[in-house]
């Protein structure tokens, strides 16, 4: 029983862990509401070369909250053959 609890908590933290370490799209860079520090943000407003797509980091705490940063990154997509 002890062992059935263990694996059940166990799959519950992974399943949390697996679902925050998604990066998330967004339309547009007014569209990220609350950046939390070293959280990465894909950003497809166009601006990047194609095969491109911006990201916005959290990257440091100021006195006025998180200051961002953007770069752009290579697009991944599916993998083909």
């Amino acid at each position: 029983m002890l062992l059935r609890r263990a694996a059940c908590l166990s799959l519950l933290i992974s399943a949390a862990l697996v679902t925050t370490a998604h990066a998330v799209t967004v339309g547009r860079e007014q569209d990220i509401t609350d950046l939390k520090l070293g959280q990465r943000v894909q950003v497809d407003d166009g601006t990047c070369p194609a095969g491109q797509v911006k990201e916005v980091r959290g990257s440091k705490m100021t006195d006025k909250g998180v200051a961002r940063t953007a770069t752009c990154v290579p697009r991944y997509g599916p993998k083909s053959k």
